[in-house]
């Protein structure tokens, strides 16, 4: 954490995972920049992501000797698509290694990491409702 990267540090402790896009080409990226990754323009600001993405890839972790990882193992360590575009790693909670499949749909959650430090991870996205056709009436 330092002061640039505060805004999306605070965002993620309020429940909201932000990303950053570029006022001049249009791109979204992260992790978050100072400048764009794509064209180099310093016009970036904050903007609230979805909270949707796809799984891209993964790997079960099964030994990792950092705090506070080696408490946790096995544990999911992914890749994303965010549906605004960026790919951003992760982990994915909620779901048996079985389960995993490329392409399936995933929700942000938030996790509470202890000493005010709040992180997303993804669990999967519960399927989202179709509208339902309203009958026809007789006139």
């Amino acid at each position: 954490m330092d002061d640039f990267t505060r805004p999306w540090w605070d965002a993620a402790a309020e429940g909201r995972l932000l990303i950053r896009r570029c006022g001049a080409c249009g791109r979204a990226h992260h992790y978050p920049r100072e400048f764009c990754p794509y064209c180099w323009s310093e016009d970036v600001t904050w903007e609230r992501a979805g909270g949707r993405a796809t799984l891209y890839t993964w790997s079960v972790v099964h030994r990792n000797d950092l705090p506070p990882f080696g408490a946790r193992t096995p544990y999911t360590a992914a890749v994303v698509d965010l549906t605004e575009g960026p790919r951003m790693m992760t982990e994915i909670v909620g779901c048996a290694e079985a389960d995993l499949r490329i392409g399936m749909e995933l929700e942000v959650a938030f996790r509470d990491e202890g000493g005010g430090v709040v992180a997303p991870v993804f669990r999967p996205a519960p399927p989202q409702a179709q509208p339902r056709l309203q009958p026809r009436t007789q006139e």
